[in-house]
């Protein structure tokens, strides 16, 4: 072995053998954690260091009968394990609505851009908006629009939002594109950043590893956690505003850590979330095209109650 070193340190020079040294050491590295991972590479944060999450990958092997629910597709994961308790038509693809902002936010706080900069809504982040409490004209800072774009579903602080990051909606959807192949997902896509183009499809399957993704990011989590937040118009002096979470779960006997909710007729009612009950445990809940607002969360209660009950 040292004939062999002193051999290449004579022909390329010690720099390049350092090179090669190094190179291979790394990839061998790699290697080891791929293979000890079980074929799945954790993601990386922004600092380069891995990012410790549960559940990227789920387990599909002891699915249980569970009870009978009025959702087109449906998806109940122990978050602690990946275990797969109940699933519906996991991997049917759908419109998944406004569920579709969960890649927003992570497509945005991705780009490390100021959050206090302020944006304008305009007339054409107004334009068949659906409801929304921010009027034409009104001056919100990026992190206010990020919350009304989480916990109220605002679409016209979504578009304003995909704006300010890509300059317009098209060429945002190209990142939240791009950031769907990065966590590795097969079955969704994205045509605009609101989810009120019924184009936004994905599975129960996906979006539970989009909202585990999503559940990584500190500010989501605590976004999509709370029952209201504060806005403040940067260009009406004194003028705040409070916006509700859409979530109703977050009412519910149990402690929600993470979800996100949607509605267009294409998809009807949906919601997310990861929720946590007073032993600790926690499970992903995700529950497409239920035919009714109430009816989606009342679902969800008895899918929670009838899990909570397997894991323990």
């Amino acid at each position: 072995m040292g004939k062999i070193l002193m051999s290449l340190v004579d022909n390329l020079g010690m720099t390049r053998v350092y090179f090669w040294l190094k190179f291979v050491t790394v990839v061998a590295v790699v290697l080891l954690v791929f293979t000890a991972g079980g074929g799945y590479l954790e993601p990386l944060s922004a600092s380069g260091e891995a990012v410790v999450a549960t559940g990227y990958r789920f387990d599909f092997d002891h699915v249980k009968k569970g009870p009978w629910l009025n959702a087109k597709a449906a998806l109940l994961v122990n978050y602690e394990n990946g275990e797969v308790l109940f699933a519906r038509n996991a991997d049917k693809v759908r419109s998944i609505a406004s569920i579709s902002k969960l890649v927003t936010a992570m497509v945005v706080l991705d780009r490390n851009i100021d959050m206090n900069r302020v944006e304008t809504i305009t007339k054409e982040d107004a334009r068949r908006s659906s409801r929304s409490r921010l009027r034409v004209g009104s001056k919100l800072a990026l992190h206010d629009l990020l919350d009304a774009t989480l916990a109220s579903s605002d679409n016209r602080a979504a578009r304003a939002l995909a704006r300010a990051v890509a300059g317009n909606c098209e060429e945002f959807a190209k990142l939240m594109n791009a950031k769907v192949l990065e966590m590795g997902l097969e079955h969704t896509s994205f045509y605009e950043p609101t989810g009120l183009d019924a184009r936004n499809v994905s599975s129960a399957h996906e979006v539970a590893r989009i909202l585990h993704y999503a559940y990584d990011y500190e500010l989501i989590a605590k976004i999509t956690s709370g029952k209201q937040h504060p806005v403040q118009f940067a260009n009406l002096k004194y003028r705040t505003g409070r916006l509700p979470n859409t979530n109703r779960l977050l009412w519910s006997r149990y402690n929600v850590e993470a979800g996100k909710t949607g509605f267009i007729q294409a998809a009807d009612y949906c919601v997310t979330s990861i929720v946590r009950n007073k032993q600790g445990e926690r499970l992903t809940l995700v529950l497409l095209g239920v035919p009714g607002d109430r009816l989606r969360f009342k679902e969800a209660g008895r899918l929670l109650k009838w899990g909570f009950n397997q894991v323990q």
